[in-house]
């Protein structure tokens, strides 16, 4: 009988922040992997970090849940797809799956600030 690990699965929470700082982070891990070079720049990551949790509590409640749904979401994919990654070794990193991945990751990202930054309602 063999014994599959489960894969680490980062359970969204009511952080928005943190949850944007560990998809970065995923981020630059599998833009390593890609052999590109990993950005943005953990500064600016904070900064877009701090931003998304801003936002997000000045948003209204649908949109609050649509962002957890999104993170969450992201997070499981991203979490597998870093896991098949590095199950694949280190001697011969599959590159291109790691920059489909790394893109894939990129446009979550950038689709999570885009409906956090258009949902802030106006004063």
């Amino acid at each position: 009988m063999t014994h599959q690990a489960r894969p680490f699965v980062p359970i969204a929470g009511p952080d928005p922040g943190r949850q944007i700082a560990r998809l970065h982070e995923a981020l630059r891990l599998i833009e390593r992997i890609a052999g590109r070079q990993p950005s943005p720049a953990h500064d600016e990551a904070l900064d877009e970090a701090a931003r998304s949790s801003a936002a997000f509590d000045a948003a209204l409640p649908v949109v609050q849940r649509r962002f957890e749904a999104l993170a969450a979401e992201t997070a499981v994919w991203a979490a597998a797809g870093v896991e098949a990654l590095l199950a694949a070794g280190e001697a011969a990193p599959p590159r291109a799956a790691a920059a489909r991945l790394a893109d894939q990751l990129g446009a979550a990202l950038r689709q999570m600030a885009a409906l956090l930054s258009r949902a802030v309602p106006s004063p």
